[in-house]
């Protein structure tokens, strides 16, 4: 059976890289498209394992290319999807996970070529997503404000998703994010060719 591809967006700070570790260690079968960004590192961040970092002038030059299925600007840096990445996984049967925000995520909607879920993990209140991101302590003020209001406005696109997981509880949300993948694993069309998957006869 070929893979699938799930959209993931979540505004940041909701818990979104955390809820992604745990399901990639109790889950098979699934991987992280490494996506493509021109910002800097955090300190615990590996390149070609959480992103493969590059500059503004490498980045730009894949666009030239075309070797984008998306690619958008956040929070002043770029960041982008390789489609061929995808497409070497789904063809083995891999699931993939995109990592992408709602700008990426509308561009996807609308190439034909990928076929995916898409799913919003939010916060179970702004407030909460202020404290989590107050938690943090990695930015200074004005940054933190900026992500909470880049946050706000990502939430109006929640009705864009075919699912919506709320972390209140870490392990709920986990749950949650598998049964939806186990769903789509199930589904009858996961033939190579799109058409029903029928069962020899029991004898």
């Amino acid at each position: 059976m070929k893979g699938h591809v799930f959209v993931i967006s979540a505004p940041s700070g909701t818990g979104k890289t955390t809820i992604l570790g745990e399901l990639m260690a109790q889950m098979s079968g699934v991987e992280f498209s490494v996506s493509h960004t021109t910002r800097q590192p955090r300190h615990n961040e590996k390149n070609g394992v959480d992103y493969h970092f590059v500059s503004v002038d490498q980045f730009r030059l894949m666009i030239d290319q075309g070797d984008f299925a998306e690619w958008a600007e956040v929070h002043g840096n770029y960041y982008g999807t390789s489609l061929s990445q995808i497409d070497k996984r789904i063809s083995v049967g891999i699931d993939v996970i995109l990592d992408i925000d709602v700008q990426g995520a509308e561009i996807l909607r609308s190439a034909e070529e990928l076929s995916a879920s898409y799913i919003f993990i939010a916060p179970p209140s702004l407030a909460a997503l202020e404290s989590r991101l107050r938690g943090r302590k990695s930015e200074d003020e004005a940054s933190m404000l900026k992500r909470l209001a880049n946050g706000r406005k990502e939430m109006a696109f929640v009705n864009r998703y075919d699912y919506l997981v709320i972390n209140d509880t870490l392990s709920q949300a986990v749950v949650m994010l598998k049964s939806i993948i186990y769903a789509q694993r199930a589904h009858a069309n996961r033939g190579f060719d799109g058409t029903p998957i029928i069962l020899e006869e029991l004898t």
